[in-house]
């Protein structure tokens, strides 16, 4: 066997240790916060930070460690995936569009608003306002998981929401793309998109479902598969880079190929397959929101300030909303679901990360954007996790089961 050349070889080794590191640091941080009664993925978040360039230096942000992330998130959400079925979301299927709609329509006008009082040009308002409009499905799914509230009510209302949030949040960013490349919207290509969203949604989660509960052996089929796991991975790992490809977010693809998978539970143990994986990459997706953290750039009290307005109006506007969006399920479920649909996470990243890139955002906005971002995702698990909590203690506690 040929020996690899000696710089591979290490580059690969140096992949390896920062790939250990983050994984040790996470479950350190994941046993920490557990052990005081707070959620884990705050302490992975955090334990991300510690080891990451902004204070330790021990792991940087490298393209190794973006891919364990993404797989990471799109595990995650094949898991939340697995644990509903398609009738679950019917039922809660107004609530989802109602909440989702709230909750974009208030925190875009919002955050446009405040970009054009900084005297903002009109697409990098509808950047901030596109960021603002976003919800990270995986940092609530993981806080609800750990909570054990994955199938209630108010959770299956915040996925369906989220979806509907990311959807609309891309469309903003690519009107706002738009508008800086060529001067105006192109309308015909937000159509497009638009049909894009729809067809797959409706094809893969309506016809994806239909077909597993006429074939639910299906996975079984394949001569290389002694389970379904093989099988339900290369569904999840296809729908998601199919998801990516067509503008969605990849986590859609990855919940949508979990829904599919579902129908065949009654046939095989899939969950007690797939729970390694859930283990094991989602860490590294928590733990890189911190590694990408940058400390430096909040050291300018403008910066602080337009960071805590920013904040302020995307945690304000997000629980208005859609709590408002949410009246219908009933106080203790609205409140639940106001709360969860904060967090911005990897998708106001992400949204930061398209503007930087179309020059529509300065450093400034990136960097407010993104600690907005991380801020919303740490600060909002604790409060959902012991809105959890009280409701159950309440009478109606039944309502969230």
């Amino acid at each position: 066997m040929t020996a690899l050349p000696v710089a591979a070889a290490s580059h690969a080794a140096g992949a390896l240790t920062d790939l250990a590191i983050i994984l040790v640091a996470a479950k350190i941080g994941d046993e920490i916060f557990k052990r005081i009664g707070q959620p884990a993925i705050v302490g992975e978040i955090l334990a991300g930070l510690v080891v990451g360039p902004a204070v330790l230096g021990f792991v940087e942000v490298s393209e190794i460690v973006d891919v364990f992330a993404e797989l990471g998130v799109v595990f995650l959400l094949f898991w939340v995936g697995l644990e509903t079925r398609l009738h679950e979301m019917r039922e809660v299927g107004g609530a989802a569009v109602r909440v989702g709609l709230a909750g974009v329509a208030l925190p875009f006008a919002a955050g446009l608003g405040v970009a054009l009082a900084l005297d903002e040009s009109t697409e990098t308002a509808i950047f901030v306002g596109a960021a603002l409009s976003a919800t990270s499905v995986g940092i609530t799914s993981a806080v609800l998981a750990e909570a054990g509230a994955l199938g209630s009510r108010a959770a299956r209302t915040i996925i369906g929401a989220a979806v509907i949030d990311d959807i609309l949040a891309l469309i903003l960013v690519a009107v706002a793309v738009g508008i800086a490349a060529e001067g105006g919207v192109d309308v015909v290509s937000i159509l497009v998109a638009l049909g894009f969203a729809g067809a797959f949604l409706a094809f893969f989660a309506l016809g994806g479902v239909r077909l597993m509960q006429a074939r639910p052996n299906l996975l079984h089929e394949p001569r290389f598969s002694e389970s379904p796991l093989l099988p339900a991975v290369i569904l999840c790992l296809a729908l998601a880079a199919l998801a990516s490809e067509i503008g969605l977010a990849t986590v859609i693809g990855a919940f949508i190929a979990g829904l599919v998978v579902a129908e065949t539970k009654e046939q095989h143990p899939i969950e007690e397959e797939v729970e390694a994986l859930y283990a094991f990459f989602p860490p590294f997706f928590f733990a890189s929101i911190g590694i990408g953290l940058e400390i430096d750039v909040f050291s300018d009290p403008e910066t602080l300030a337009i960071l805590a307005v920013i904040t302020v109006v995307a945690i304000l506007t997000k629980v208005v909303g859609s709590g408002l969006g949410a009246r219908a399920l009933g106080p203790v479920n609205a409140r639940i679901v106001a709360v969860g649909m904060v967090p911005r996470g990897e998708v106001g990243i992400i949204v930061a990360g398209i503007g930087a890139g179309a020059g529509v955002l300065d450093d400034q906005l990136f960097a407010v954007i993104v600690g907005m971002s991380v801020l919303t995702t740490i600060l909002v698990p604790p409060f959902l996790g012991r809105a959890v909590a009280a409701a159950r203690a309440q009478p109606s506690a039944s309502s969230v089961e």
